[in-house]
């Protein structure tokens, strides 16, 4: 009998330690270990997604006398204390729209005519300079504190270039435009952007071009958040390139070429310290690179998705296409918009596991959804469409106007254009 109640005692030694430890662990204070209660606070990235998923339509911007489709959005940095920030948004009628940021009141608005404008950047460090690139082969700078409707410097590109991207590195110091293929031709072309308000109606040569890296339309160009010297330029060759133009020639800048398989529609940079570059694509593809591991034996690759519209699971919503990402600083984490023909906007959470849905803003738009611009400063989301709509959504939000919108889907002059990509592509770098 001793001997049984002697190997019963390390028998429950043995099942119990492991529950004794865990609760150890968490700094529970327990008095049957069998019976444990361990309650779990939501992560950060859950919050974050709930918070998403809570958007709500807090303003709607009067439309304006001449619907157009909103084909991109920017708003600036208030970068004065104190001053009132701003919304531009680039029309489908060849016009630049500015709106007051928190309101969505219709303030003044910029013509491109005869070019088509392609894009919209706010300056960094300067709240009321604003940059278009142009079809006639400049790229316009405006200056919304003025009344006059001339740009305030224009920078030529050369006689053959149309222009139909375009960023602004984050220091403000270069320009750089994208154009169409001619012939066989397709340019990335820089320009020093210094000083530009102070050279009023002045025109800038360009500083030079890389020629070698697309060989076709690039229609997607993104200086990094952080770094003024890193570029990542996307094409309908389906070629992602990422650049530095601190070197000194095209062949040594090119730090790493991504092939997406497919016509390049947006793209942007992610993840800590902003390392990583992702991609969409006309067809409704996703790419997700890493481009910490370009120096080791790891794959680059963190994602690739063929087409998200059978991947992600809305119900009877339905995905229709992609318009973009944004990477949330605080959460760390990748997300991408996309939505329905009929206004709908889905919100996808990115993972390397894959793509999974956080949530729908519905009630909002009735067309298709053709831009945004997400300000982590209050946690709001702008959205601009085919329905001529500019809509500001904010976490729990009530609208003052419940009135049901009638569809306000227009016909445009602009349609999107999707080449069949081409596959025989010539070798490039990892």
């Amino acid at each position: 009998d001793v001997i049984a109640g002697f190997l019963y005692a390390i028998l429950i030694l043995i099942v119990f330690h492991p529950i004794v430890d865990l609760i150890d662990n968490f700094n529970l204070t327990y008095k049957y270990a069998p019976l444990i209660i361990i309650t779990f606070e939501m992560t950060a990235v859950e919050k974050v997604e709930e918070q998403l998923a809570g958007l709500r339509i807090a303003r709607r911007c009067v439309p304006a006398e001449e619907p157009a489709y909103l084909l991109d959005i920017d708003t600036s940095p208030a970068a004065q204390p104190g001053s009132s920030r701003l919304v531009a948004v680039s029309c489908s009628n060849k016009s630049i729209r500015v709106y007051d940021r928190e309101t969505l009141q219709f303030l003044r608005e910029y013509s491109g005519r005869p070019g088509l404008l392609s894009g919209v950047r706010f300056a960094h460090a300067c709240d009321s300079v604003v940059f278009s690139a142009c079809s006639e082969g400049t790229v316009k700078c405006w200056d919304v504190r003025s009344a006059t409707q001339k740009p305030v410097q224009v920078f030529s590109g050369y006689p053959s270039n149309v222009f139909i991207s375009f960023d602004v590195s984050c220091s403000d110091l270069i320009v750089c435009a994208g154009t169409e293929k001619v012939d066989k031709d397709t340019f990335l072309v820089f320009w020093d952007a210094r000083g530009v308000t102070d050279c009023a109606s002045t025109t800038k040569e360009p500083l030079g071009v890389y020629s070698e890296s697309h060989n076709d339309d690039i229609t997607k160009i993104c200086f990094h958040p952080i770094e003024p010297n890193l570029v990542v330029s996307g094409s309908t060759d389906g070629l992602v390139n990422v650049f530095d133009i601190n070197k000194d020639n095209e062949d040594d800048a090119l730090i790493s070429t991504c092939n997406s398989d497919s016509s390049v529609s947006s793209l942007g940079w992610s993840g800590k310290d902003y390392k990583q570059v992702y991609c969409m694509t006309h067809d409704e593809g996703f790419c997700w690179w890493d481009m910490a591991q370009l120096d080791t034996e790891e794959p680059i690759t963190l994602l690739h998705v063929l087409d998200v519209r059978e991947s992600v699971c809305t119900e009877n919503h339905g995905l229709h296409y992609l318009v973009g990402g944004l990477y949330h600083e605080k959460a760390g984490k990748l997300f991408l918009i996309g939505g329905t023909s009929t206004g709908n906007i889905h919100l996808i959470s990115c993972s390397t596991d894959g793509l999974s849905l956080v949530g729908s803003l519905c009630g909002g738009h009735s067309a298709t959804v053709r831009s945004f611009c997400w300000s982590p400063t209050d946690e709001s989301l702008l959205t601009g469409g085919e329905d001529a709509q500019l809509l500001l959504w904010k976490p729990g939000a009530v609208e003052r106007s419940l009135t049901k919108k009638a569809s306000l889907k227009i016909s445009s002059s602009v349609q999107k254009r999707v080449r069949v990509h081409n596959t025989s592509l010539k070798s490039r770098k990892k």
